[in-house]
């Protein structure tokens, strides 16, 4: 497994792979198919019981930052994937700090190919996973390696639409709401998706605070099923995996984490 972090911090990279690395041996691959839904979407939000996640392959990537400040990332990673795996963690030179607007989205491209082909020429690399929800780098990736690339966003959606199941997001960057639209209709799930539902206050502060984070995410996901009738509700971003995994422990309706969605994926690919 590769793991490229987001940022230029290496002491996150050594937290994120130290994770990564203790919950290979977790939690095995769920079986291929649809999320079980609930009978009862609007009931969003409750505390069921949180099962943990376990992980894989992947190339880890898209912002850059001198400071490990999106820990909810780091201590994210860990996600479902066979215990035999390796991590080996790498970061990108440079790029953006996060990705909060398209011109961040389109820089931080260039930046996930250059780290995921250096990460498949070092060897020991079955597979990458572009780890930002706006999947930057993705295609160019997939051009220019034989190694299978799945990027975070498509795996999520997909995962949320399974079955024909209408799905929402709930994420924090509204400078990328176009984007994500965009991106949900390329994949083809535009007959599926419900809609955006976005936090109130700047990415930046929510992402300094993990209790405000969770609270106003809380608040998008329970929004995406009580008004606009989402039966799963996807997280919109990597840095907010540990307010993923926490709301899929709080919440009734399906919340996808796109991390393990995206590790399910690949754990597919790689055992086909």
């Amino acid at each position: 497994m590769v793991l490229v972090n987001p940022n230029t911090s290496t002491a996150t990279t050594a937290m994120m792979t130290t994770i990564a690395r203790r919950s290979l041996a977790t939690t095995p691959p769920p079986p291929t198919g649809a999320l079980a839904h609930p009978a009862h979407a609007q009931a969003a939000c409750a505390h069921p019981t949180h099962a943990p996640a376990t992980c894989s392959h992947l190339v880890h990537a898209p912002t850059a930052s001198a400071h490990p400040t999106h820990t909810p990332t780091a201590r994210a990673i860990p996600v479902h994937a066979p215990a035999v795996l390796a991590v080996r963690g790498v970061t990108v030179s440079r790029g953006p700090g996060m990705l909060t607007d398209p011109a961040a989205l389109r820089a931080a491209a260039p930046e996930v190919l250059a780290a995921g082909l250096r990460a498949v020429a070092e060897g020991d690399c079955a597979a990458l996973l572009v780890a930002a929800f706006g999947d930057p780098g993705v295609e160019e990736l997939r051009a220019a390696t034989e190694v299978p690339v799945v990027g975070l966003g498509e795996a999520a959606l997909a995962e949320a639409a399974a079955g024909g199941t209408p799905f929402g997001i709930a994420t924090t960057t509204p400078l990328l709401a176009d984007a994500i639209t965009e991106r949900v209709a390329a994949l083809g799930l535009a007959d599926r998706y419900t809609g955006l539902r976005l936090t109130a206050g700047a990415p930046e502060r929510l992402s300094a605070d993990p209790a405000l984070l969770l609270d106003r995410l809380e608040r998008a996901v329970r929004a995406c099923a009580e008004r606009d009738g989402a039966r799963a509700v996807v997280i919109g971003g990597g840095p907010l995996g540990e307010a993923a995994d926490e709301l899929r422990a709080r919440c009734a309706i399906p919340v996808v984490a796109p991390i393990p969605a995206a590790i399910r994926a690949i754990t597919r690919m790689l055992t086909a």
